[in-house]
């Protein structure tokens, strides 16, 4: 990438040894586990909130010293009580209480009522998940960007602008496909509050109370139930998708035009900022753009209800959204989500593409 994206389009690098078309599969495997892995720990916590705003939204309740006496309809909470001490009966709350009113609000609840550390629940799935995604995502994309644009510039140049948004959305299925199971997981992980005591599931127990919810029938009576395990992948499709080709989409053109101002002989330091800066621009916008498709990918993955579970697609829970909550409804958790999506871009591409900067020139040189 880093030669062949910086000379301008009248001439073509004549040192193919430091193109990034001679790394290895593992090589980019590797610089792209460890960019996944970095920007899962940085942004968790944003991660949370998103995932809170929107499961509440979605009608869970805070669980917390407030006790939810009745519960109706998907996204409505009714009747909130809070406790008295001794005999007396329960009064209503203050307006607001234990409700979430924002990403800051989250952070404050969470941090008191759960502790401090509950702002990176989930961080296990995160890993889990983005490490494996990304490692086959990334390397993908490279792959078959390398490829295309090989193809179409000797074919179809016409066509070369819009390899980016092809290769994106095909390594990004390929990649959420994969690994879906994991960020059910880690949505479920994420929506749900745990008590100071209660010792919170893993990724594996969590997985294993979507496939078998009912303790009295033996896991292998349950074993048709796996396909719960892809409850949403509709939905998640929607949205990484059209996420992805935004993003590649907008990415390309900005770096390009960023390194080609710093010439041939760009350096890890303009490397990593033209990525960043990028990818920043790039995450931001497709974030913003994609965040109803977002919602309704929570709202179907925090889905208790099997058989609701397996009818609900994108469509009629959008559907469903707008109606219980109209254009606001449908961008809920979008500032967590923006301020989590450019930065995790900017730090994922970044971290990549300077780990491949340090790999190739890593490599002797051939006369």
């Amino acid at each position: 990438m880093l030669i062949r994206k910086i000379t301008s389009p009248m001439s073509r690098p004549h040192i193919d040894t430091n193109s990034d078309t001679q790394l290895r599969i593992e090589e980019r495997a590797f610089s792209a586990a460890g960019a996944a892995f970095l920007s899962a720990i940085i942004v968790n916590p944003l991660d949370v909130a998103k995932t809170r705003l929107q499961a509440q939204a979605a009608g869970v309740p805070y669980q917390g010293d407030c006790r939810m006496t009745h519960f109706h309809t998907n996204t409505r909470l009714q009747d909130v009580m809070c406790p008295v001490s001794g005999s007396q009966p329960s009064r209503p709350c203050p307006s607001g209480c234990y409700t979430y009113k924002g990403t800051l609000d989250v952070f404050y609840k969470v941090t008191r009522h759960e502790g401090f550390t509950r702002l990176w629940r989930g961080t296990s799935a995160s890993l889990a998940l983005a490490v494996p995604t990304v490692g086959i995502y990334m390397p993908c994309y490279d792959i078959l960007r390398n490829m295309m644009e090989e193809f179409t510039t000797k074919n179809a140049p016409n066509l070369t602008p819009y390899v980016p948004l092809l290769a994106g959305s095909v390594a990004r299925s390929f990649a959420c496909i994969s690994c879906y199971p994991v960020e059910l997981a880690r949505t479920r992980m994420q929506a749900f509050r745990i008590t100071q005591s209660g010792k919170p599931p893993g990724v594996w127990k969590t997985l294993l109370g979507v496939v078998h919810p009912d303790k009295g029938t033996s896991i292998f009576q349950s074993l048709h139930r796996y396909r719960f395990l892809w409850t949403g992948l509709g939905a998640q499709l929607s949205r990484d998708v059209p996420f992805s080709a935004i993003c590649w989409s907008t990415l390309e053109p900005i770096r390009k035009n960023i390194l080609g101002l710093v010439g041939d002989e760009a350096s890890a330091a303009a490397v990593l900022g033209a990525n960043f800066s990028a990818g920043f621009v790039a995450g931001t916008l497709a974030s913003a753009i994609t965040c109803p498709l977002d919602v309704a990918k929570t709202r179907r993955q925090i889905e208790k209800n099997h058989e609701r579970a397996l009818k609900m697609t994108t469509r009629t829970t959008l559907i469903e959204i707008w109606r219980d909550g109209g254009l606001r409804g449908l961008f809920t958790g979008v500032g967590p989500r923006v301020f989590r999506a450019g930065p995790s871009v900017g730090i994922v591409v970044s971290f990549y593409e300077v780990v491949k900067y340090a790999l190739q020139h890593a490599r002797p040189t051939s006369s």
